[in-house]
């Protein structure tokens, strides 16, 4: 019989923090974890989604129902180390806190998806159904990875899925899209002295921005679960010194979008209302360089109530059912599904740690949901 110790599951967690898969290099974490699963004789599958980044998938038992069970490898920047109170690629214990980049956001989860696998089956414990790990690439910016599985089927037969995204205490079973845009605004340079021999990009742009942010913050389209949708211009860059007029403005928006307010309506009205300043003698163009599409479900499923039984059994929590205004791989991976469809988000870690200086997870709580994935795998399959 196998049973991952406690020293054995800290120290795998630490080998997969220690790789740097900062919005790329996902493929060491793959061959990491593929190598791992060949230890235990489980098959798994590098995808490749480009020349440099890749997603793994593996599997475990046979027939229905199949269960998918998803977490990126990739994590965002640490920043600047030095405001870090230990090394971020290092995993460092402090009054019952793990700490390192992505312990939280979402390495914990992984970790804690591949060894439940890898002791159902060296146990033989899976007496029916099929377990579908799917690790993935570029989650925390473009989604290009979910979307590649999408794309080749990994999904087509899938009967549950959950993405293990930090929510120990909340399940997560719907949530807003992301839309990103980025829009440029050409003008001609001329000396600042003399602008009227030039055409000043920045005028129009900061115009057409502010007419977009009115029309969709303003929009009052609301979703009974998620709310409004929320637009955000977060970068804006224009000019290279003072007394020139500046030939060209760039600024990148994040759009969370509804189903009510889709990211195809906001696509169009991006577009259209750039058409109208161009008709006065601007040059906008507009760029969608990601578009993940909101993911309903109901919520209603055995998985999510025996989820919340499991939670009050293992965190000694009460679990709460919402939705989020974050984005997950559940928006590609449920393309096609519908809203009935058993979705949830569930896993170590605290939402709002994410992304944050000193990223840890609770290690109580990495070692409960070892148990907690266990006993909804054979809940759901027995």
């Amino acid at each position: 019989m196998k049973r991952f110790t406690e020293a054995e599951k800290l120290q795998i967690l630490a080998d997969v923090i220690a790789i740097k898969s900062v919005n790329e290099n996902e493929i060491e974490v793959a061959n990491y974890l593929k190598e791992l699963f060949a230890e235990y004789g489980i098959e798994s599958k590098i995808v490749p989604v480009t020349d440099t980044r890749v997603n793994l998938v593996a599997e475990i038992g046979s027939g229905k129902p199949v269960i998918g069970v998803s977490g990126h490898m990739d994590v965002v920047s640490p920043g600047d180390e030095s405001e870090w109170t230990s090394d971020p690629f290092t995993l460092t214990e402090r009054d019952g806190k793990l700490y390192g980049r992505g312990t939280n956001d979402m390495k914990a989860g992984l970790i804690n998806l591949a060894l439940t696998m890898i002791e159902l089956k060296e146990n033989d414990e899976l007496k029916k159904g099929t377990v579908r790990f799917m690790a993935t690439t570029g989650e925390e910016v473009g989604g290009a990875g979910s979307k590649k599985l999408y794309e080749e089927g990994y999904m087509d037969d899938v009967d549950y899925l959950w993405v293990a995204e930090p929510s120990p205490s909340t399940i997560i079973y719907s949530h807003k899209g992301s839309l990103n845009l980025r829009v440029t605004s050409t003008g001609e340079a001329a000396h600042s002295s003399m602008p009227h021999f030039g055409y000043n990009a920045i005028n129009p742009l900061m115009a057409y921005l502010l007419e977009m942010d009115e029309k969709l913050n303003g929009d009052e389209r609301e979703n009974d679960v998620l709310g409004k949708l929320v637009m955000s211009t977060t970068i804006f860059n224009a000019g290279n010194q003072v007394n020139s007029i500046p030939e060209k403005a760039v600024a990148e928006i994040n759009v969370r979008t509804i189903q009510e307010f889709d990211n195809d309506e906001v696509i169009d009205l991006f577009r259209k209302t750039a058409d109208k300043y161009n008709e006065d003698g601007a040059k906008i163009d507009v760029e969608v360089t990601m578009s993940l599409p909101s993911v309903f479900t109901t919520g209603e499923s055995d998985m999510v109530e025996l989820t919340k039984k499991l939670g009050k059994k293992h965190l000694g929590l009460d679990i709460d059912v919402k939705g989020s205004p974050g984005a997950t791989d559940a928006s590609n991976l449920l393309r096609d599904k519908g809203d009935d469809f058993p979705f949830m988000m569930y896993g170590p870690g605290e939402t709002k740690m994410a992304h944050k200086t000193d990223e840890y997870v609770y290690k109580d709580y990495y070692f409960a949901f070892f148990d907690i994935y266990k006993e909804l795998i054979l809940g759901l399959t027995k």
